[in-house]
């Protein structure tokens, strides 16, 4: 009988040695924790379609922050839910918005929690777009006005900085936004506030429970003229290139779960740091498929997890995020 010359169980034995060759490793400093702030007192609303992620008013959200702080976790992303909205979005660059307050409360009591601010209107207008519509009665169409929207971006991105915001993250996918919102941003003063741009962020259907939660879905059509068609791989090289040369500082890939192939690509291609973002349908399918008892969520969790790094991931925007702190804490 031969036996093989090669045998790669030998590096599988035990614990300690799978330890020791580990290719991937998640850490504590990997992930980016969203937060959905809003109005009013006393407020702790758990979001129907994501169990265990919630809706929390100023006064509660201090104890919030220094829960996620003492786990080690060190940014948090953050998403308003405002109690007025009109087609301009105002309330996104209002002084006293609720991102801008919340911005300063959490600065105020975690100095060195990073806060990424969602840069984004389509929580703050009636319409529930990324932007400007224009109507056009004789038609009757509707059209996402792309520059008109950008004059708004530049607006929210400047507020939120000012506000204490050490990251500003547009969401919106409107061309050009990366350059205008750098521009806006050195002019105002802050040249050293990075920009997370949502480079790829495809018209998904794993978006639905994130509505749910931040009271964003569209009052007509669809977004898919400004995101991405998820047929699209070569598109993504473009539009990330497109961030990269207006100034991006991270490139993201949104949703991550089906998209890994995407932050590969990314990761590949340029030299920046990549962002997947976990969205809320990867979070909720795995919450109702543990609730039911069918999978080991930690384990699913931890596993999906490594598998964005291992294709290329070095941060990961999850609301398992408190979670896997805990849990790696345990390991």
């Amino acid at each position: 009988m031969s036996f093989p010359i090669t045998r790669l169980r030998r590096l599988r034995g035990n614990a300690g040695i799978r330890n020791l060759v580990r290719e991937t490793r998640l850490s504590v400093n990997d992930l980016i924790y969203p937060l959905f702030v809003t109005t009013g007192t006393g407020v702790k609303e758990e979001i129907p379609s994501m169990p265990g992620v919630y809706h929390l008013s100023l006064d509660l959200l201090e104890e919030e922050v220094r829960e996620v702080s003492a786990l080690g976790i060190q940014a948090i992303l953050l998403f308003g839910v405002p109690d007025t909205k009109d087609e301009a979005g105002s309330s996104a660059y209002a002084e006293e918005g609720i991102v801008q307050q919340a911005t300063r409360l959490i600065k105020r009591v975690t100095p060195d929690m990073l806060v990424v601010a969602d840069t984004c209107l389509c929580q703050f207008t009636s319409t529930g777009h990324c932007g400007v519509v224009h109507y056009d009665e004789a038609c009757g169409t509707a059209e996402i006005l792309n520059d008109e929207s950008l004059a708004l971006l530049v607006k929210t991105a400047v507020s939120q900085a000012e506000a204490g915001a050490d990251i500003i993250a547009p969401s919106n996918m409107m061309d050009g936004y990366v350059a205008a919102i750098r521009s806006g941003l050195d002019e105002a003063g802050f040249t050293n506030t990075p920009i997370m741009a949502y480079s790829v962020k495809y018209a998904s259907a794993f978006y639905g429970p994130f509505r749910d939660a931040a009271h964003s879905t569209p009052q007509f059509g669809d977004r898919k003229t400004y995101q991405m068609d998820p047929a699209n791989g070569r598109e993504a090289l473009r539009e990330a290139e497109s961030d990269v040369l207006e100034g991006a500082d991270l490139l993201m890939v949104k949703p991550a779960l089906a998209y890994m192939d995407i932050i590969r690509a990314l990761k590949e291609n340029f030299d920046l740091p990549v962002v997947a973002y976990n969205v809320s349908a990867e979070y909720s399918m795995v919450k109702a498929a543990a609730a039911n008892g069918w999978v080991d969520e930690r384990a699913i969790v931890l596993e999906t997890l490594t598998g964005f790094k291992r294709a290329g991931a070095d941060i990961i925007i999850t609301y398992y995020a408190k979670d896997v702190a805990a849990w790696l804490r345990e390991n």
